[in-house]
C-alpha cells in the first residue's frame, strides 16, 4: 500500500496576505504525512514591477512575461513570497524547501510558441521528475514550489501553478497515494454560481459531462475540470476543490467538491 501525500496548491491572494498566510501555515502543518505546497504570487509581482518601473501586460487574465517581466517574477515568486513562506513554515516546525522547476531539474518545461498572442517567456510542462521529488519528501523535507520551470537550456519560464500542481500530482502518483488540494475563492464547485451553499460535492466524468451539457459548468470551469479529471485518470487518487480556510474541513461531507 503507498504511503499517502497531501498536495495543496494556493494562490497569491493567500501568501500575500499576512493573516490568510497565518491561517493556511497553521493548517497545512497540520496535515498528517507527506505534503508540498504549491504557490502564486501574482499581485506581490505586479507591485514590484510597478516600483521598477516595468509595465504588466495581461491577456484575458494571463500575464504575458518578456524579458524584463521574467526577472520580477523570478524575484518575487522564488524569492521574496517563496522565502517568506517558507520561513513561516520552519517557525511552524515544518522542514520546508523552497523550489522552482530549475532547482534539481525537477520540472523541465519548453517555451510556449506565439499564436494570436505571444505570451513570452512562458512555460508549458514536458516533464516533471516525480522520483527526485519523492527522495526528498520521504526524506521529511516539504517541497514549496512556485510557478517557474526552466526548458534546459539555461531559461526560465513563467508557468501556470495549477499546471504545475496537476502535473506534480501525476508524476508523484506513482510513489505515493495522492490527494491534490485546489484551493479557490469557494467552497467547492457551486450547483448555482449565486449560492455559495450549493456545492457539489462529487464529480466524476460521466457526471462532469453531465453539468457541462446542462450548463451548469461553463466558461473557465470546464478546463479546470478537465484537467482535474485526466489528473485522476492519469493516477492521481482524488482531487478537492475547497477554500483554503477549509483546508482541514470534513472535505467528506460538505465543504468542498471531491474530482474523483
Amino acid at each position: 500500500m503507498k504511503e499517502k501525500l497531501t498536495i495543496v496548491k494556493v494562490g497569491g491572494k493567500i501568501v500575500e496576505n499576512d493573516a490568510a498566510l497565518d491561517r493556511l501555515i497553521r493548517d497545512f502543518s497540520q496535515i498528517p504525512g507527506y505534503k508540498v505546497l504549491i504557490h502564486g504570487g501574482g499581485r506581490t509581482a505586479t507591485d514590484v514591477a510597478a516600483q521598477l518601473g516595468v509595465e504588466t501586460k495581461m491577456v484575458g487574465g494571463r500575464r504575458i512575461t518578456d524579458a524584463e517581466m521574467l526577472r520580477v517574477v523570478t524575484m518575487v515568486y522564488a524569492g521574496l513570497v517563496n522565502k517568506n513562506v517558507v520561513a513561516q513554515l520552519e517557525a511552524a516546525g515544518v522542514c520546508a524547501l523552497g523550489l522552482t522547476g530549475a532547482d534539481m531539474d525537477v520540472i523541465r518545461s519548453h517555451r510556449r510558441p506565439a499564436g494570436e498572442v505571444d505570451y513570452g517567456f512562458v512555460g508549458d510542462v514536458d516533464r516533471v521528475d516525480g522520483e527526485r521529488l519523492a527522495q526528498l519528501i520521504h526524506g521529511g523535507i516539504v517541497p514549496v514550489m512556485v510557478p517557474l520551470t526552466h526548458d534546459g537550456k539555461g531559461c526560465m519560464l513563467n508557468t501556470n501553478a495549477d499546471t504545475i500542481a496537476g502535473e506534480t500530482a501525476k508524476a508523484l502518483a506513482g510513489f505515493f497515494d495522492v490527494t491534490l488540494i485546489y484551493c479557490f475563492e469557494f467552497a467547492g464547485v457551486l450547483g448555482d454560481p449565486q449560492d455559495e451553499g450549493s456545492v457539489i460535492p462529487r464529480i466524476d466524468r460521466p457526471f462532469f459531462d453531465k453539468l457541462v451539457e446542462e450548463g451548469i459548468v461553463s466558461g473557465g470551469m470546464i478546463p479546470k475540470l478537465e484537467n482535474c479529471l485526466a489528473a485522476v485518470e492519469a493516477g492521481v487518487g482524488r482531487i478537492i476543490i475547497t477554500r483554503a480556510d477549509l483546508l482541514n474541513a470534513d472535505l467528506e461531507h460538505g465543504a468542498g467538491t471531491v474530482i474523483a
